[in-house]
């Protein structure tokens, strides 16, 4: 009875107290029609049989962890299920052993009734009890709450406010555009209009706050309520999204406000589950770059499939730290090994692989800054296409299985040291691919933007309208693809279990987004109005940046998969020369030589055009791509 305390102890000793031995001795009363007097002897061992029998059923049904304050109907089922179960129990053994003890059969009847009453009313005390106490406790009036969406997790939530009253939020009706619901009533509460009659019903009803509660909602739905409760002069706040709660359970304590991701409306990731068990369950699992934003929801998400073991490795020990005290709370049964370590050291990495055995490596380490890069050149390669070289290798020296590289849409025509460092990465996978044994897979999966990633243009527009602006965007026509890191990390995960060796997978990203209406929705969420409040200044491209980012070049095309957002880049062949040019590309790193390190990644990338290219041959790959 791992982590049984105080609390289920006396929850356990109520149920049997009442529900074992107060129930049973009742039994025997009112089947007698009297005292117990000649049969009390068979009533004790009855009531000692029960008491263990219910002490027995408490324990595999878990009952005494099921909350008592907050009992719903399912509580009452299970509960149901349990005591049937023991009803069971006692009817055989007293058909077996009862005339020996004269214990009247009807007593078995009669028993799990009254214990099945007695326990539920004790449940229903203690929520009545709760409740009002709660009722008590909450002095202010409840704030009058409008709920978008009449669907099962809107009313969900709607019965978790009438019953935690203490919440201070109380539902007066929903808004939903499902013609079969017009007028319908939901857990008492009706349902007063479409998602246009917001603005109406706040003022007929005194709304004081616009819940959205539609977890399937598309970006432009959620807009749409946004827009609507601004009109009428409301708050809004919203209810989590499919990748918030995978579990299905919705309660008060995960209405937050509503942030960027939901008015980009993503669509739910439909995952394989068995197709990635297969190939992580009971594994030993390498992810590098694990601090990192992509890394560590790579980690996260992996926690799902019982892995045997996950190497944590990565260079910053404050990231490492953070993340493993957030896994000793999620997932506290899975094995950890953090390493503090570096990519480009390759006797280290050397060493790992040997000690540790990883079957799978999900290779997540790079520097990915663009305008950083740009300055640090020789770093990028190091980094990027040095340490992806070490870890691929390596792996493919040790026999990993799967080995897995992220890569962006930055590799695909860049104008960047960052996207061409990436690009040469893509190729070294392939090549080891080339070289790989039967059972040996070698992928590279290519996305572009994740929403709230270290560094990306989020988190620096909350910081610049948190100081009361400006907000800075490079250009008024940039356009970027972003999906939310979750996302990113499952559909990585999907594409490995895929196991097509040396592909290099592409993944959906929907439609881009123009950068200057991203910024202008985050300043509405904060409640302020763009250009009025808090302005938008453009300040030019940056070393490096694009207007907008290809998911694919243009020999490329896609080939599908078996996975609708997933798709196959279609690879030319690499160059017979390419480690002759890799050696010579890190060796160039190495001594920083600007000059032959841009002509020789031009070598190896062609449609790489960076400024500094520009300027010598006089094109500009933007303007190329806009005409």
């Amino acid at each position: 009875m791992k982590n049984f305390n105080s609390t289920l102890a006396s929850k356990l000793i109520l149920d049997l107290i009442f529900g074992g031995v107060f129930a049973s001795l009742l039994s025997f009363v009112l089947r007698l029609e009297t005292l117990l007097g000649a049969f009390l002897p068979s009533a004790i061992i009855y009531t000692t049989l029960s008491v263990g029998v219910l002490f027995a059923v408490e324990i595999f049904f878990r009952l005494p962890w099921r909350s008592w304050r907050a009992s719903s109907m399912n509580d009452l089922y299970h509960l149901f299920k349990a005591v049937f179960i023991y009803g069971l129990f006692i009817a055989a053994i007293m058909f077996l052993f009862g005339d020996d003890y004269r214990v009247p059969r009807s007593i078995t009847l009669i028993d799990p009734v009254l214990t099945f009453l007695v326990m539920g009313a004790m449940r229903f005390a203690a929520r009545t009890l709760s409740e009002t106490n709660s009722t008590r406790a909450h002095t202010s009036p409840p704030k009058r709450v409008l709920i978008a969406g009449a669907g099962e997790a809107g009313v969900m939530i709607a019965r978790e406010m009438t019953r935690h009253p203490e919440a201070g939020l109380q539902p007066q009706g929903f808004v939903d555009d499902d013609p079969s619901k017009k007028r319908a009533v939901f857990a008492g509460i009706p349902v007063c209009g479409s998602i246009d009659d917001i603005p109406a019903v706040v003022q007929d009803r005194g709304i004081e706050e616009v819940l959205i509660s539609i977890p399937s909602a598309s970006g432009a739905l959620v807009r749409r309520i946004v827009e609507l409760s601004r009109k009428a002069e409301v708050p809004h706040r919203i209810i989590p999204g499919i990748y918030e709660v995978l579990s299905g359970a919705v309660n008060i304590s995960h209405i937050r406000d509503v942030d960027v991701a939901d008015l980009l409306g993503r669509e739910q990731v439909t995952l394989d589950m068995e197709a990635i068990t297969r190939y992580l369950s009971g594994k030993r699992i390498m992810v590098t770059g694990a601090g990192g934003s992509i890394g560590s929801e790579i980690v996260r998400q992996l926690t799902r499939f019982f892995p045997e073991e996950i190497i944590l490795v990565g260079r910053g020990e404050n990231s490492l730290f953070e993340l493993q005290m957030e896994l000793k709370d999620i997932s506290p049964q899975i094995a950890y090994r953090l390493v503090v370590a570096d990519v480009q050291n390759r006797p280290k990495m050397a060493q790992l692989m040997k000690r540790y055995s990883p079957q799978v490596v999900f290779h997540a380490a790079a520097h990915k800054h663009v305008p950083l890069m740009e300055a640090n050149a020789d770093q990028a390669i190091i980094n990027n296409v040095g340490g992806t070289r070490n870890v691929a290798e390596l792996a493919l020296e040790n026999g990993v299985e799967h080995f897995v590289n992220i890569s962006t849409d930055k590799a695909v025509n860049p104008t960047s040291i960052m996207g061409a460092s990436k690009r040469i990465a893509e190729m070294i996978v392939r090549q080891c691919a080339s070289r790989a044994g039967e059972g040996q897979s070698f992928v590279s999966v290519r996305f572009g933007n994740v929403l709230g990633s270290r560094g990306s243009v989020i988190p620096v527009f909350k910081q610049q309208i948190a100081n009361g602006g400006p907000v800075t965007i490079t250009h008024p026509d940039m356009k970027r693809y972003f999906m939310t890191i979750p996302e990113a990390a499952q559909l990585v995960l999907q594409a490995a279990s895929l196991t097509n060796n040396g592909t290099v997978f592409v993944l959906d990203m929907g439609k881009p987004v123009l950068i200057r209406e991203l910024a202008e929705d985050l300043i509405h969420l904060s409640g302020y109005q763009p250009y009025e409040d808090i302005d938008i200044v453009y300040t030019g491209l940056r070393p490096g940046e694009k207007l907008f980012e290809e998911i694919l070049t243009a020999e490329e095309g896609t080939t599908a998969t078996t996975h609708t957002k997933i798709y196959i880049a279609n690879q030319r062949e690499i160059g017979e020369d390419f480690s002759h040019k890799l050696e010579h590309l890190l060796k160039t790193a190495a001594k920083n030589d600007r000059d032959e390190l841009f002509r020789t990644i031009k070598q190896m990338v062609p449609a790489f055009m960076s400024e500094r290219l520009m300027s010598k041959t006089g094109k500009n790959p933007e303007k190329e791509a806009a005409s």
